[in-house]
């Protein structure tokens, strides 16, 4: 019935079917500071409906919304390569009076809408980057992932989508449900009522388990090193904190960074994208000890009295190799104890000896070391835990017992994230259990 009455009006005037972008929802940290916010800005858009010519309107649009000739520049590239999507910009970030000056003259431009969208701001810039990430605008990449996925029609009034980080990993959370609305208008363009609106459903607010306090502190305790750091509840397996130096600011892609910016920051020598709590694998070191001592000892190779003369070398049987302790003249007679609080090297090079390395990296499996920890957000690394298979593999060649000692103080083929290194203290404290690092705290319904 009502398709009926509206296709018999639509002779003197028409339908329009307007799209209502969702409002994004906001990322605060665990005690409540915002650490991702929206504002709200006005643009002037041109509908596609056909390729016409648009010249004339610009000509008369120009001193209606000042627009410069940069301004038309702008958006005769971004019409060349509309055809996916429906509208194209004119000029942003409108004033009340560029605005007020439009709705006077609206009649004159029926191919042009004034929409107003909510932009992302970050108002920590380079804190938190590589938890927060950003979002930015969408592209054919986007378009194309979000129809396979069935999502698209949801974005088609959204301007831009998670990239990185919580953006990205929670953004069916964060985004929202599009609504829409049903206007009639005459033939100049004019409304003449609202038929029908369905209100958008704003995404969700996330609280992370972040303590930015936290944060902010470690992050200015390195601002001159490329450095990592986390801290975690071994609880309950939340970050506390999760910091890697340098970050960058995320408000450069919000609309879109320039070439230029975009290439200086891939081309700085410190990496400011690398998230190195994340993806950066370094050899695990003498961290690991507590984690061999306990495969040792559920093997039952030693007990707690076991003890190991240290003269600062340790060999191989029928070798004439020596391998070094960090102290050059050794500890003397160590045991367990000794050797964990002194990090007696040499200990440990007899202890991955006598364990071999195909027990000892499925022990080093158990603590997390080789795969990924599953923590929630995006671009993790696995590291490696080193087999005699994957040596094969990666370089045709066989294990050697040299190897296995190597691995016995976190050397070698070994390379583990700071996130696998947090995750394998977690799993010790918790005596096997694994409570797995994450971010996120909760949702919450926004407040209207």
């Amino acid at each position: 019935m009502q398709y009926n009455h509206y296709n018999s009006k639509s002779n003197e005037n028409r339908i329009r079917v307007v799209s209502i972008a969702p409002n994004r929802g906001i990322i605060f940290d665990r005690n409540g500071v915002p650490l991702a916010l929206n504002h709200t800005v006005y643009q002037a858009e041109l509908v596609l409906k056909k390729k016409n010519t648009f010249k004339q309107t610009l000509i008369d649009l120009r001193p209606i919304l000042d627009l410069t000739d940069n301004d038309i520049e702008v958006f005769k590239k971004k019409y060349k390569s509309s055809h996916i999507i429906t509208s194209v910009p004119i000029k942003k970030n409108l004033n009340n009076t560029q605005i007020a000056r439009f709705a006077v003259n609206q009649h004159r431009f029926p191919e042009v809408e004034i929409k107003s969208y909510q932009y992302r701001y970050y108002p920590y810039k380079k804190s938190m980057s590589h938890i927060v990430g950003y979002v930015s605008k969408i592209n054919n990449r986007d378009v194309i992932r979000l129809s396979q996925e069935g999502k698209w029609p949801n974005y088609i009034c959204t301007q831009a989508i998670g990239k990185i980080g919580i953006e990205s990993y929670y953004e069916d959370i964060l985004h929202g449900k599009s609504g829409y609305e049903e206007i009639e208008v005459n033939n100049r363009g004019h409304v003449i009522r609202h038929l029908y609106k369905q209100a958008a459903k704003s995404g969700r607010d996330i609280y992370l388990t972040i303590d930015f306090k936290l944060q902010k502190y470690i992050e200015q305790l390195l601002t001159k090193n490329s450095a990592a750091v986390v801290v975690s509840d071994p609880r309950n397996g939340e970050i506390l904190a999760l910091v890697s130096t340098p970050g960058y600011d995320p408000n450069l892609f919000v609309e879109g960074i320039s070439k230029k910016t975009y290439q200086a920051l891939l081309n700085n020598k410190n990496h400011p994208f690398y998230n190195r709590v994340l993806q950066a694998a370094y050899p695990p070191a003498s961290t690991v000890k507590p984690y061999i001592a306990v495969s040792a000892l559920n093997a039952g190779i030693i007990n707690s009295n076991t003890t190991l003369f240290d003269p600062g070398w340790w060999q191989l049987p029928g070798s004439v190799k020596r391998y070094r302790d960090w102290k050059k003249w050794g500890h003397g007679r160590v045991n367990l104890k000794k050797s964990l609080e002194e990090s007696v090297d040499t200990f440990f090079y007899q202890l991955a000896y006598d364990i071999g390395i195909d027990r000892l990296s499925k022990w080093m499996n158990k603590f997390g070391y080789g795969q990924r920890t599953g923590i929630d957000l995006p671009q993790e690394s696995t590291g490696n835990m080193p087999t005699r298979a994957w040596k094969m593999k990666r370089f045709k060649q066989p294990w050697y017992q040299g190897d296995t000692i190597s691995v016995g103080i976190g050397q070698g083929y070994w390379t583990a994230t700071p996130i696998q290194m947090n995750n394998a203290m977690m799993i010790l404290i918790n005596n096997g259990a694994t409570k797995v690092p994450h971010v996120l705290r909760a949702t919450r319904k926004k407040k209207l």
